[in-house]
Parts: C-alpha cells; structure tokens; sequence
C-alpha cells in the first residue's frame, strides 16, 4: 500500500507509472453486470437482504457448482459476504478461539493471518518453495501440526505465486487434516483464473467438509463492488447466520442484484475471453524476466502474480522503491507476503496489457544494468 500511494504520487505528478504491484484486474467489469446494476438502481433494490444473501443468488451459486464442476452444494450452506475478506472475517469468528492457530503458507496472502490475530488466534506460516509448489502438503501439515493447531487455511490458486493445487493434492491434504480432526478452510478467489484446464477443481469435489472462500473479484471483475461468498457444512449455518447479522446485518443488495448476471453466458464468455488473455500475458512476461536474470522456476498455473527471484544480491524493499523511483514501474516486494527468503522475492502482477509489460520488463533491465 505504500509503494502503491506513492506510485499514485508520481503518476499525479505526471510521470508514466507502470502499475504491476494491485492485485486488481485491468478489464472493466462486464458489461451485463453493470447493466444488471444500474438496472438494480431503477427498480429499488437498495434495502436490506437477509444476512446470508438474496436466496435468488444463493442458488445460482449453487448451480455455478453444479454446472462447473459437478458438485451439488445446497443454497443453505452458501453464504454471500461483504467481499471475500468478509467471509475470511466472518469463518474466522465462527471457528478461532483464543491461542489457536491454523497452518498457513509463507509466502502467503497476508491478511489472512491478520483476521486471526484480531481474534487473538494465529496464522501459523510454515515456509514453503518451489519444491513444495509454494503449497501445504501432508508431511508438511504431520511436521508443523501442534496442540494449539485447529486445521489449515490454503489458496489455490494462490497469492502471490500462482500456485495450484491439482485435485489428488487436495483429497490427500484434506485425509492428513481429517486424520487430526482438524478444519480445511480454502481460499479458492482466483478459482476461475485457471490456466490449466484440468486443475480448474474445487476443494468440495474431494471433502464436502470443507470450508470455501471465494470472491466476485478476480474473475468476475467486481472489485469495488465488494461481494464475496463462503460455503460450510451444514452443521455449523446457524451459528453462521447469527454472526453474519451481528458483523454485517447484509452484504450490498445493489451489488448482489448485479451478480446476478454474472453467472449469465453473456458474462462467461467475457470471462473467459479475459482469462484467455491473462494466459497470453502470463506466457509473455515469464520468459522475459527469466532472460533478463529472474529466477521463476516454474510457470505461474493461476491467479495474474509471478513470484520472481532477484537476479542481484540487493533486498526485495530496496529494489521495489528504486525501481519506482528511477523507473517508474511499481512492483510488489516479498516481504509483503511472509518471512521465508522474502527479501529475495518480488510478485509482479500481469493484469497489465502486453504493451505495458513489455514496456516494464525494458525499464527492469535497464535498471538491473545500472
């Protein structure tokens, strides 16, 4: 956020800022779910909604299962939320207690672990690398697992290293955390953004137990209309709901309305056109940091992130700011993500067009020859 307030500094001061560091997609949001909302707008649709959301977009969630990767989720265990770190907010709340922990990665999503740390329990990060898959797996779970431990929180695809996990991983991750008793909570967000289509799965096609987290953001584009969702079992929806009420009486009704739409085949189709071209960016920029020295030893399967190694022996935070300030391209340090050589990392976003990664990519090498 400070790198990201002063590139929006230098740019207001009439430089060319290159922005690789938000975690945003560039596109618009599609235009059938404008539509819809501006159509919300008209028709009155600004009350409140129940806590878990209008029931009309439960359900078409639940069909969005159905249709995309087999799986029957009833509407009652889905729950719309004031974006996905509502829902992170919110199954926090209903599952930490005090002292607890739950097994993370690092590098990871930080604010992950600082929901828990607002409820005085813990984000326990277990260092992980490119021999892990930048992922969670069961010798890793049996190694860090304590008595304090209530489960484990993983993103596939992940932030920052675009990570995924194929399903195999995942029934053999949620055993080991079965076999503790313990909770899987999945951080699924850039679900959509998958560009392998075989790992395009969901953690419910392995464990129905499992606890989902998953967003309008990414894929569907919504990022400032904050709307998110999270799925449970069955046996913990009432406790849910009540929390739901108390936190945030509903999610945005307008904003609901319009999600509607983007389940449409009008939406789908522009979101996949635009994951199609996240992909062309992603084979673009990869190979042009690894010819000017980046370490990226395996290419991102989704997410729009590169997790990339430093190709000098300066630190992530020094590089990030010279390069903005000489350069003008803004791109993330590691140490925004974990601890784990973190200052020998730096995520770069490719929600940028090709023209303007190009562009950067020339401004990084010539900064590197400085």
């Amino acid at each position: 956020m400070e790198l990201l307030a002063r590139a929006k500094a230098l740019q207001a001061l009439g430089h060319d800022v290159i922005h690789l560091e938000v975690g945003e997609p560039d596109f618009e949001t599609p235009p059938p779910i404008v539509q819809a909302g501006i159509d919300a707008l008209r028709t009155g649709a600004t009350k409140y909604t129940d806590a878990g959301g209008i029931p009309e977009l439960r359900q078409a969630i639940s069909r969005y299962y159905a249709d995309q990767h087999d799986v029957q989720v009833s509407p009652s265990r889905i729950f719309v939320t004031a974006g996905a770190s509502g829902g992170l907010l919110l199954l926090t709340a209903l599952l930490l207690n005090e002292r607890e922990n739950l097994l993370m990665t690092d590098p990871g999503y930080p604010c992950n672990r600082h929901f828990l740390s607002a409820f005085n329990a813990e984000g326990l990060l277990v260092p992980v690398t490119e021999e892990d898959n930048y992922q969670l797996n069961p010798s890793l779970v049996d190694q860090f697992w304590n008595e304090h431990t209530r489960g484990v929180l993983i993103a596939t695809p992940a932030n920052p290293t675009g990570s995924v996990l194929t399903r195999m991983e995942l029934g053999d991750l949620s055993k080991s955390v079965q076999a503790k008793n313990g909770l899987l909570i999945v951080d699924e967000i850039y679900q959509g953004l998958v560009y392998e289509n075989q790992l395009r799965c969901t953690a419910l096609g392995v464990d129905d137990n499992a606890f989902i987290v998953n967003s309008f953001s990414k894929y569907f584009g919504m990022t400032g209309w904050r709307l998110g969702w999270v799925v449970v079992p069955h046996a913990y929806e009432k406790d849910l709901e009540k929390l739901a009420q108390n936190l945030f009486i509903c999610p945005s009704t307008i904003a609901q309305t319009a999600a509607l739409s983007a389940f449409s085949d009008d939406a789908i189709a522009v979101m996949e056109q635009q994951r199609t071209e996240f992909a062309n960016r992603r084979n673009f920029l990869v190979p042009k940091l690894r010819a000017i020295g980046f370490d990226v030893p395996q290419m991102p399967a989704g997410a729009f992130y590169v997790y990339a190694k430093l190709p000098s022996s300066i630190d992530s935070e020094t590089f990030c700011r010279r390069l903005l300030e000489k350069e003008y391209v803004a791109i993330t340090p590691g140490t925004d993500f974990g601890f784990h050589s973190a200052e020998q990392f730096v995520r770069i976003s490719y929600a940028r067009n090709i023209e303007q990664l190009n562009e950067a990519v020339l401004r990084i090498e010539r900064h590197l020859n400085q």
